[in-house]
């Protein structure tokens, strides 16, 4: 029998999930059956453990193994490795995943790094295409030391970008650093204006970070890692940049397939790297998620279970 997770419930000091047994997934007729080899949790999905779901199997990030191609012959072959981004289901030995969510792994991409690559790359990629041509514009990126973050850094220094990352700590700001950005550690001392800000953390910072955009630029707000609510003065933004756009961004919607393949793309390029703060047996999901949720974890963290290239 494949395993999954489920919550337990025996007061605060419990882990927040356990090890359980589930029917292995029967594919839908354009789904492949994957056999998962590494998954990557994302801080995101540890909150929805607060209040689960009755039936929940979370897990949005997998690579692995083809083992049934889908029934309506779309997608990848039997034994052909692939990276996916399934709606839920991944932390398991076993996944359903839609072929239009599937992307072919080479031999030179292993698949932790693999697994590190879907919610967090595709979130860059349409983000940074929904912010516009980058070269010599100055961005600014606040909540920066996770995996999105990181991804954005890379791709936006490449495209041309001048960023400034906000991050909490410096030990969590260096690798930001090496890949270009300019680490500052409160939104109050990063020195603009910018043309445009990438918003993740919600709360205070909101506010802040728009009165740095420059006059007719742009806030895409992409989060709320905080899990504080934004309050917004009108008065007070009357003294601010003139003419600045707000934009909601949310990075739902399939398929994912293209976007997949692009990211695989620029790995094997070597142009984009994935950060990978820790790399464990899936026997350690439950602490892994603890300390991803406590932010103890730079960039992603990876679980693996057994047979991983």
């Amino acid at each position: 029998m494949p395993l999954n997770y489920a919550e337990r419930r025996t007061g605060e000091a419990a882990r927040p999930v356990a090890f359980a047994e589930v029917s292995q997934p029967v594919p839908e007729p354009g789904q492949a059956l994957i056999k998962v080899e590494a998954f990557a949790p994302n801080r995101g999905e540890t909150f929805l453990l607060e209040r689960p779901l009755p039936e929940a199997l979370p897990g949005k990030d997998i690579a692995g193994l083809v083992v049934q191609a889908a029934a309506d012959g779309s997608g990848p072959d039997i034994g052909t490795r692939v990276v996916g981004h399934p709606a839920q289901g991944g932390w398991a030995e076993y996944a359903a995943v839609p072929t239009h969510s599937l992307a072919v792994l080479p031999d030179s991409i292993d698949s932790a790094r693999a697994a590190a690559l879907p919610l967090a790359g595709i979130t860059a990629l349409r983000l940074l295409r929904t912010a516009g041509s980058l070269t010599g514009r100055r961005v600014l990126l606040t909540g920066a030391s996770g995996g999105v973050g990181h991804y954005v850094t890379e791709l936006a220094v490449g495209a041309g970008a001048v960023v400034t990352a906000v991050t909490a700590t410096p030990v969590r700001g260096e690798r930001l650093a090496a890949l270009g950005a300019r680490v500052v550690h409160e939104v109050a001392t990063a020195e603009g204006p910018f043309d445009v800000v990438l918003e993740s953390t919600g709360g205070p910072d909101l506010p802040l970070a728009l009165s740095k955009v420059r006059p007719g630029g742009l806030l895409i707000w992409f989060g709320q890692a905080s899990r504080t609510p934004v309050t917004l003065d009108f008065f007070h933004l009357l003294g601010g940049p003139e003419r600045v756009t707000i934009q909601h961004f949310h990075y739902a919607g399939a398929p994912y397939g293209c976007d997949l393949s692009a990211l695989v793309s620029l790995v094997e390029q070597d142009r984009l790297h994935p950060e990978i703060g820790r790399i464990e047996d899936w026997a350690q999901t439950a602490e892994t998620l603890v300390d991803l949720r406590e932010r103890r974890i730079r960039g992603k963290a990876v679980l693996l279970t057994g047979g991983a290239r």
